[in-house]
């Protein structure tokens, strides 16, 4: 049976409340007992502080017995401008519960869901917590993975860069801003595909495949002039020591010719009553905050 913090688990119904500041290092030390991730208390504290909306209700909400955390589920919350509309979008992380309190945990999944005017997203599903979101109307999202081997052919007319002043005024608005917001995470590397008056921002991680470095796109702004210009992004990935790029089929509009097909992942899972799968992406969440 598991134990925290020298609490004894009973079988009494938990309280839920919010996640706040006062208590989010609560949450974040049990999170550093309890779940498979290693990282530190602190680093937990950073990464569910994350937030990029006007107004954060909450960092999420935990279950307590007898003074004790016994489970909890975070929140990262963020306004984002979907075809010309702001949409409230909040990210679930962390969902961790004690064995003990495991039939609670679908009363604190409600708890967040029931939040109204958002639309939510759970980018790291269990295959368990992937059942439990479908059965509260989430819907999955397509997740497979092609691999590109970065072959050393070079894309003549594409450019790759990885300083955006380099774009001079096409570095503005939204393509401005979003860089921005995910410079600060040094886990992430971000270039910019294209030519002038024609960029796609590329962001993505370095990650090791069957025992080589690769290249794993989080986001895509373009899926059109990703596959253009992709000898060039190959190019640019191998002489920085990837030798593959693993990208979600959802983020392209075709599958490249000299590619293979990647399943069997969990499936991520959105809820909303307005957008389509076609609208969410991984910035300003878990994926990027939490080094997932």
């Amino acid at each position: 049976m598991l134990r925290y913090s020298g609490c004894k688990l009973a079988m009494a119904k938990p309280s839920i409340e919010a996640i706040c500041k006062e208590n989010l290092q609560e949450f974040a030390d049990f999170l550093v007992q309890h779940m498979s991730y290693k990282r530190s208390s602190q680093a937990w504290v950073d990464g569910l502080s994350a937030n990029w909306a006007a107004e954060r209700p909450n960092y999420g909400y935990m279950l307590r017995d007898e003074g004790c955390v016994v489970g909890g589920i975070g929140a990262i919350y963020a306004d984002r401008l979907i075809r010309g509309r702001i949409e409230r979008f909040c990210n679930i992380t962390s969902w961790c519960v004690l064995d003990d309190y495991r039939k609670f945990s679908m009363q604190l999944a409600m708890r967040l869901v029931a939040q109204e005017g958002i639309h939510l997203t759970d980018f790291s599903p269990t295959k368990v917590v992937a059942g439990a979101l479908q059965f509260l109307k989430f819907q999955p999202l397509d997740e497979a993975v092609i691999v590109i081997p970065n072959l050393p052919i070079p894309g003549f007319g594409w450019r790759v860069e990885t300083d955006p002043t380099r774009i001079d005024q096409d570095f503005s608005g939204e393509l401005a801003k979003k860089w921005q917001d995910h410079a600060g995470f040094p886990w992430l590397n971000q270039i910019l595909l294209g030519r002038p008056g024609q960029w796609c921002h590329v962001v993505y991680k370095r990650r090791s495949f069957k025992g080589l470095p690769s290249a794993s796109i989080l986001y895509v702004s373009d899926g059109g002039i990703f596959l253009q210009g992709l000898a060039a992004i190959k190019v640019h990935f191998l002489l920085r020591g990837m030798v593959s790029t693993h990208v979600e089929r959802r983020m392209l509009p075709a599958v490249p010719r000299i590619a293979k097909i990647r399943t069997g992942f969990n499936t991520k899972q959105f809820k909303s009553d307005t957008l389509t799968s076609d609208d969410i992406d991984y910035l300003y969440s878990e994926s990027v905050a939490l080094d997932l």
